[in-house]
């Protein structure tokens, strides 16, 4: 895959439809509860389906961890495996449903979407509006990225009983 002539082609008004490309999804879920199974059931099915409609796209199956959270990735399976085979060329363009899917470590989030790009692999983050094939999408990502690395530190926060207290006047 060419990606300056794709982000060339989609500056002409084509679509990442109208590309012949083979396509696989992430889909990752934080906790093993019921209704997040669910979602997960939801991602799998929604993306498989999502991307066999696509006459000009070839399905390869899709990636998924279940119950694991996305501040490292070095306890997923399936994100480690997927990043392996896209370096190996076994597919170029992923999709997933947001950033926060992907990982929500701003650095991680850019780091490993450059890695792929270096390999002609593109991801889309479909909620985010975000195609790295895209040639804006670079300060888009960074900001999106920031944003679910926000959410998550200010989970972390305030479920371990740290409370910032107010300063100055009382």
């Amino acid at each position: 895959m060419d990606i300056l002539k794709i982000r060339n082609e989609m500056c002409s008004g084509k679509t990442i439809f109208d590309f012949p490309l083979r396509v696989t999804f992430y889909a990752r879920v934080s906790t093993d509860k019921d209704e997040q199974l669910n979602s997960l059931e939801n991602q799998v099915q929604y993306y498989t389906q999502f991307i066999q409609e696509k006459r000009n796209w070839t399905y390869i199956p899709g990636y998924v961890d279940e119950g694991i959270s996305g501040t490292s990735t070095k306890k997923r399976d399936s994100f480690n495996r997927m990043i392996t085979d896209a370096k190996a060329g076994r597919f170029n363009f992923i999709i997933t449903k947001e950033i926060s899917r992907f990982s929500r470590s701003t650095l991680d989030s850019i780091q490993y979407t450059q890695e792929l790009l270096e390999h002609d692999v593109g991801v889309l983050f479909q909620n985010d509006n975000i195609n790295t094939l895209d040639s804006d999408s670079k300060f888009r990502l960074v900001v999106m990225a920031g944003v679910a690395q926000n959410i998550e530190d200010h989970r972390a926060g305030s479920g371990h009983g740290r409370h910032i207290r107010p300063t100055g006047p009382r």
